[in-house]
Formats: C-alpha cells, structure tokens, sequence
C-alpha cells in the first residue's frame, strides 16, 4: 500500500480556526517525509492523506510520522471506489498472507449519503473476512483491526491504527526561545512546548574556556534530535564565563545563582526579540534546586519583560527522567558534562532571596554591558531534519 491516512483530534476541535490548523499539520507532514517519493498530499474530510512511490520505505515513514505533533493516529491504507462489493474483494485480496486467529471491523462513515450505516458496513465486510480466514470476531482485544473510511468520493481500507504523538502542529502557537542545557530536564520542557504548537530557537549558555565543551556537544545532539519534529531549528551558543566571573568579582557569594539566571534571561530575551519570539521557556521545576524555590523563581522572572514559560514546574525528577525516556532524549541527557551553572556555585546559595537585596547586587554591575556581551558574542548553529 502506498497511501497513509493521517487522522487528527484537537485539531478538529478549533472549529472556525480548523482550516489554518490542518492545512498547517499537513505542511508539517510534509516536511517530515521529505525524501521518501511522495506524490500526493491532500485534505480530506477530518483527514489528510499522502500517497507515495512504489517501493517506498513504509518504516521510515511510519518512524516519521510518530513524531509529527498533531497527529494522532494513523494507517496505511488502500483507496477504492465507493462501492462495498469493491470494497469487501479488495479486503479478502488484501489478506492473503496474513494469519490471525481474531479480528474486527472498525469503520468510520464520513459520508453520512452512503446507503448503509457503519454497523450494516462491518457486518457485511466481517462476514467475508471470517469466510476467507477462519479468525472469530473479537470486538475488545482483535489481534487484526481493519480500518475502513468511507468519505464523499473514495473509500480507503487499511490494516491497524499506529498512535501519533497527538498536540498541535509546530507553528500553531507561535515562536518561543527555549533555554537549553545538556540535562534531562530543559529537552523534555522543549519537546512538551512544541507538542503545544510552539516553534523553538535554543540558546545554550556555556562557561568554555573555563570549562571544556562538553555541554555545547551534548546539545547539538539534543537539538538535532529535536529538530525531528520541528525540521528547523536555531542553536544560539552563548559564552557565560566571563560574565560569571565578573558577577563573582562584585557580588556576595550566597545570590550568585539567582543573578546567573538573571542575567540568562536578559539575553535570552535580547535574542527572542532579535527572532520575534513572543516567549521565554525554561526546564525549571519548582524546589528542584535552590535557584527554583518559589521565592527564586520570583525574583529571577522579575529581570524578564517576556513571559517565562516553565512546563516541567509540577513534576519530580523521575516523571522528567521517565518522559526523557519515553521522547528518547535520555540517554544523550545522562552523559556527564560540565554545566556552566557548575562554574563559580557558591556552598550555600540563596533559596529566599529577595528583589531588593538582588537589585542592590545587579547596582554594582553594568548588567546592559553584560547582557550586550552574551549577545554578541552568541554563536549560531542551523539544523535540518531531514539532513
């Protein structure tokens, strides 16, 4: 079979807004099978179907498409005329080879003029496929599902529903700048924002030369990954070192921290404003760590005029590592590094700091010097998917 159809759920929801949505996922998926003949992609009704070349690869683009946000499921399917006799031959052809001891029937009847009714339609196509393989009908747990879509000009069948990841298409939600690190926690705080629709531009904030490259390599790895499911992706590498070492040189030991993550957003702003982002993101999650008390976390966003978006900020560390997991940024995330954030901690930082005290502390410091600094010396890496 050489056509998928692609099924979708909150998308359908959008009511007035839905043709800006589907048209923008079916772009998307586009882009996402890029390099795999495709010949054909189409809105249908609540559906989108691709066709493809002959002797396309249908695991690379069932590996694709799983990663396509806004999909939520679909199958592999093949397209016959609107009629049921058609319809049932091309079924029973479609089986041979194949051996199941159950099965069922699922049709969803797009075209509400067709004569039967989706039970009538399941009967008649059950009836031929018990005939023709001997399986039995099991309605709960069939280990063979046949998925049949009839819609105003063709019917499609097709064997098994694959899960997508389900959200919003990339692009949906506008564009964001999300803080990156080589952690668990900021790659899967990225990936939750674009399964909302958001488009990502990563900054990084490294302490080289004071620290070796380690991080700036890990999250190459990690935006490369992530650019799956976006195509297109921007990396800002930010050197920090020598703004840490000036904040240390002015400022008591105890709110280093908190005006290191200041100063982070300041130009992470100064970027998102550079690149019309409408929002800053960070894998923050609250009393993970003394700079993410709630007083803390207070008094850093208080340095941002954007909104700080922090998706992680109810979960435990095991949920993030379990979700790391699951997206498959976990392995990358585990390999040691050097985090900049390790550079210059004092023993015994601030957990309540309070906006006077940090103001007075930032009083010593040309923080617009700084915050220029990160900015201009940021490097810009570009990535692709596919490459």
């Amino acid at each position: 079979m050489s056509s998928v159809l692609i099924r979708y759920h909150e998308i359908a929801l959008k009511k007035g807004n839905r043709p800006y949505f589907v048209d923008l996922l079916r772009r998307n998926l586009v882009s996402a099978v890029e390099g795999l003949s495709l010949t054909e992609s189409k809105n249908l009704q609540g559906r989108i179907l691709l066709s493809f070349g002959d002797g396309t690869n249908r695991e690379e683009i069932s590996r694709r498409l799983q990663r396509v946000f806004g999909v939520a499921n679909f199958s592999f399917v093949e397209r016959v005329p609107l009629d049921l006799t058609v319809l049932r031959e091309r079924i029973v052809q479609a089986l041979d080879g194949r051996h199941f001891a159950s099965f069922r029937v699922e049709t969803q009847r797009g075209d509400k003029n067709f004569p039967l009714t989706s039970p009538e339609i399941n009967r008649q196509l059950g009836g031929a496929v018990k005939e023709k393989s001997g399986a039995r009908v099991d309605l709960n747990h069939a280990e063979l599902t046949i998925c049949v879509e009839i819609l105003p000009r063709d019917a499609f069948f097709g064997f098994d529903r694959i899960p997508g990841p389900g959200g919003l298409p990339v692009g949906a939600s506008g564009r964001v700048v999300a803080l990156i690190s080589g952690g668990f926690d900021s790659p899967v705080a990225a990936y939750r924002m674009m399964q909302r629709g958001c488009r990502l531009i990563f900054v990084h904030f490294h302490s080289v030369p004071y620290l070796d490259k380690t991080s700036q390599e890990k999250v190459r790895e990690l935006v490369k990954f992530l650019t799956r499911h976006q195509f297109a992706s921007r990396l800002y590498l930010v050197p920090f070192g020598e703004i840490q070492r000036q904040i240390v040189a002015g400022v008591l030991r105890p709110l280093r921290v908190v005006l290191y993550r200041r100063m982070m957003l300041r130009i992470a702003e100064a970027i998102a404003k550079k690149e019309r982002a409408q929002a800053l993101i960070t894998g923050e999650s609250l009393a993970q760590v003394a700079s993410q008390t709630l007083e803390n976390l207070a008094v850093i966003e208080q340095a941002a005029t954007l909104p700080v978006l922090r998706p992680l900020v109810g979960m435990d560390k095991q949920e993030i590592i379990d979700q790391a997991r699951r997206i498959g940024t976990f392995e990358t995330s585990a390999v040691p590094d050097q985090d900049c954030c390790q550079l210059f901690v004092p023993r015994h930082p601030a957990t309540k700091s309070k906006i006077a005290d940090v103001e007075e502390a930032e009083s010593r410091l040309d923080v617009a010097a700084l915050t220029q600094l990160g900015f201009e010396k940021a490097e810009i890496e570009e990535f692709r998917f596919p490459a």
